[in-house]
């Protein structure tokens, strides 16, 4: 059977989607403690059971990005909080390599702030 997570990501037209498909695998190889989850209709990624980023697109330009949950509490100069009120995004250009340096040092700030703050 195929889970509705497979269908969202089956579903994005290219080149989001080999970006968003590379973020994917990329995220469930980078901890041990991170897996998937499929909530709000939207492909999360939880770290010891707690939801803490996820994967979506921007409506304006059909960009992927990383959403990261505690963003507020995450200091990267690329991640973006806009009008959100706890979470930030980094925004990918899918023609572009992913910013492989910048996605690693806010995955552990983020991993570090989850085992720090006990949630």
């Amino acid at each position: 059977m195929i889970r509705d997570i497979d269908i969202w990501f089956e579903s994005q037209p290219e080149p989001a989607k080999g970006c968003l498909l590379a973020l994917r695998t990329y995220l469930l190889q980078y901890n041990p403690h991170i897996t998937e989850a499929w909530k709000y209709r939207m492909p999360f990624y939880c770290y010891n059971g707690k939801m803490c980023c996820y994967l979506w697109v921007q409506k304006e330009n059909k960009h992927p990005y990383l959403g990261i949950v505690e963003g507020k509490n995450i200091r990267h100069p690329l991640l973006q909080q806009d009008k959100r009120a706890r979470m930030k995004i980094l925004p990918l250009d899918p023609s572009e390599d992913l910013p492989m340096e910048v996605i690693n040092d806010i995955l552990s700030k983020m991993v570090r702030w989850y085992e720090q703050s006990g949630k």
